[in-house]
C-alpha cells in the first residue's frame, strides 16, 4: 500500500491564514538535498532511540510497521521559501518509540544514513517524546523525499523533517545539527521566520 503521497486535497481555511510569512504557495514538491539519494533496503534498514545514559533501544522495519500507525494532513514549509498545502503521510508516532524510553533529555540530535553528520536537533519539550503537542511522525516515504522514512515535525521548517533517518540521540547539550551549524536557526518555526540565527 502506498503510504505518502504529495497529493493536493484543497485549501479549508483561506490562503492568508495558513501561509507563514515569506512564503509561497506551490502544488510541486521540490526536492531538496545536501547530497546524493542513499539507496536504504528495509531488509537492513535499522531506527534506534539513543538515551543521555547511552541506552539503545532498535527497532528493524518489520517491528517499526508492527506499531501503531498514525495518518495525518499537515501543511509543510520549507526554509527555502515554498508552501505545500495537505500533504497526507501514515506512520508512527514518535510517542510509540518513546513509551519504554527513560530521559530527562533536553535535546534530541537526529541521524541519517547516506554519511551525512547528525542532520538536525530539537527541544524534546517541543517536538519529541511523550505528550508531543503536534503530530510528529515517522512517515514511510519513496528514497527521493527521505524514504524509506523519514520524520515528519510539521510545526517547524522541513529541514527538520529529517531524510533516510537512522536514529535520535537523547542529550543535555544544546548540539547543533549540520544545517543548523551552517547558519540555520537553532528552533526553526516559519511563522517566526526563523531561517536563519540571527533571526
Amino acid at each position: 500500500m502506498n503510504s505518502f503521497s504529495p497529493g493536493f486535497k484543497g485549501r479549508g481555511r483561506h490562503l492568508a491564514d495558513r501561509l507563514p510569512p515569506g512564503q509561497y504557495a506551490t502544488e510541486q514538491f521540490p526536492m531538496l538535498s545536501a547530497g546524493p539519494t542513499p539507496n536504504i533496503s528495509t531488509a537492513t534498514w535499522a531506527f534506534t532511540v539513543t538515551t543521555e545514559l547511552g541506552e539503545i533501544h532498535s527497532w528493524t522495519w518489520e517491528s517499526m510497521l508492527a506499531l501503531p500507525q498514525q495518518e495525518t494532513v499537515q501543511d509543510i514549509h520549507c526554509v527555502t521559501r515554498w508552501s505545500k498545502f495537505d500533504t497526507r503521510w501514515r506512520g508512527v508516532p514518535l510517542d510509540a518509540f518513546f513509551e519504554d524510553v527513560e530521559t530527562a533529555a533536553d535535546f534530541v540530535v537526529v541521524s541519517s544514513y547516506g554519511g551525512t553528520p547528525p542532520i538536525s536537533r530539537w527541544r524534546t519539550s517541543s517536538t519529541a517524546g511523550p505528550g508531543s503537542p503536534t503530530p510528529t511522525t515517522a512517515s514511510r516515504c519513496p528514497p527521493e523525499h527521505g524514504g524509506p522514512a523519514r520524520l515528519l515535525v510539521p510545526h517547524l521548517y522541513f529541514w527538520k523533517s529529517a531524510k533516510w533517518v537512522r536514529g535520535l540521540r537523547l542529550t543535555h547539550e544544546d548540539e547543533p545539527g549540520f544545517w543548523e551549524s551552517v547558519g540555520y536557526h537553532s528552533y526553526g518555526d516559519p511563522w517566526r521566520e526563523q531561517r536563519n540565527w540571527g533571526d
